[in-house]
């Protein structure tokens, strides 16, 4: 699933494409900007973790799971 997070005084957006589902994404934004965490942790689909201060987050979109498809069938 693709998650895109606006950060404070950044020009650009964070992108990354998460195999966690839109509830433990929305779950760990909600623990971030309530005070439980600092920060705001994700794991991307190559296991790298991105970490965002939590007092820095201007928005979190998160997208549909994508399902890619394959082959040369008919739209």
């Amino acid at each position: 699933m693709e998650v895109k997070i606006g950060v404070q005084h950044a020009p650009r957006e964070i992108v990354l494409e998460s195999a966690q589902s839109a509830e433990e994404v929305e779950r760990a934004v909600a623990d971030a900007l309530g005070g439980k965490s600092q920060l705001l942790s994700l794991v991307d689909d190559h296991g790298r973790k991105v970490l965002v201060p939590a007092d820095r987050l201007a928005y979190v979109e998160i997208g549909e799971q994508a399902v890619r498809k394959v082959g040369f069938g008919a739209l």
